[in-house]
């Protein structure tokens, strides 16, 4: 088949390293230029380069709404268009062009978690797998019939960049697998359940922000959540902005405010959590290591060296 393919940074990447490993004739390759937004400055292998690397063009876009794009296609003829990681809606002129429509690589396991993030998101509502689906994109973003998906277990210390790890493993034989089904005319399509979806907008840096009513189990997943490379969770802490890179639950059950400076326990000091913390009976959020905004990282024993005061949402 002779394939076009739409995408961006390590998603896009591992999905064209698929299509070119596939013996398919990839004709084109359409993807964005670089970016400065904090999410996808990481995670980004350049698929420009690896089609250049590879002999195949290459289409910078933001958008794809314009002509040149479109004549562009309709001259290299693609019988399928594979996307993974396109920021944008295509619209359908495009995602309709080819016989075979177009197949999307979506880090999620559709109907939950379309939009964006799917994994921070995942990890934060503490689910217990995540995973990868090839699905037939149509004029709502991430709805379209499924062809296949796989999955992989989320363990009870895994972080957001983990998952990251394990799942984009996942696309290299996604692809393969998929391309072979829809060229062999055996591809059984799936649609999704709309009374289970979910979608999720683009995060930023006010969805790193800490909420201390929330329980300690949501926090200690919160932090797991947005770990290295992605930006940490934060809070304040006399006026300055302090990211957590490490917590747990604590052993203990305390009582008080949200947010409460209280005691070291072990090799952390807890910090009250819970909207109901007032009756004593919750654990709270036992921080261990910290980062301050000039990147220096310190353990929270040594940051916190008086008991008291109050971690804040806000200076």
């Amino acid at each position: 088949m002779r394939v076009v393919m739409f995408g961006y940074q390590t998603w896009g990447h591992r999905t064209l390293r698929a299509l070119l490993d596939s013996g398919h004739d990839v004709v084109l390759a359409v993807t964005h230029p670089k970016s400065e937004h904090a999410y996808e400055k990481i995670w980004n292998d350049s698929v420009a380069d690896l089609a250049e690397e590879n002999g195949v063009p290459v289409l910078l876009r933001n958008r794809p709404g314009d002509d040149e794009l479109l004549s562009r296609l309709k001259e290299v003829e693609p019988d399928l268009i594979v996307a993974n990681n396109w920021r944008t809606w295509l619209p359908p002129e495009i995602f309709d062009l080819p016989p075979h429509g177009t197949l999307n690589i979506h880090d999620s396991l559709l109907p939950t978690y379309a939009g964006f993030s799917p994994l921070i998101w995942a990890l934060i509502n503490g689910e217990k797998e995540v995973g990868v689906t090839a699905h037939r994109m149509d004029a709502e973003l991430d709805m379209g019939d499924v062809l296949l998906q796989r999955s992989v277990p989320v363990g009870p210390l895994d972080t957001a960049t983990d998952l990251f790890h394990r799942t984009v493993d996942l696309i290299g034989p996604l692809v393969a697998d998929s391309l072979e089904l829809i060229d062999s005319g055996k591809a059984v399509w799936t649609a999704q359940d709309r009374s289970k979806s979910s979608f999720f907008h683009k995060r930023s840096l006010e969805d790193s922000r800490i909420d201390w009513t929330w329980t300690a189990e949501e926090l200690e997943r919160f932090v797991r959540a947005q770990s290295d490379p992605y930006p940490n969770a934060f809070t304040h802490h006399r006026g300055e902005r302090v990211r957590i890179v490490s917590a747990a639950v604590s052993e203990g059950r305390y009582g008080g405010t949200p947010g409460r400076i209280f005691i070291r326990e072990g090799d952390g000091v807890v910090i009250v959590a819970g909207r109901e913390a007032r009756s004593g009976r919750l654990p709270g959020l036992l921080v261990r290591r910290v980062r301050t905004e000039d990147g220096s990282e310190h353990a929270a024993t040594d940051y916190f060296r008086t008991m008291g005061g109050y971690l804040t949402a806000r200076p």
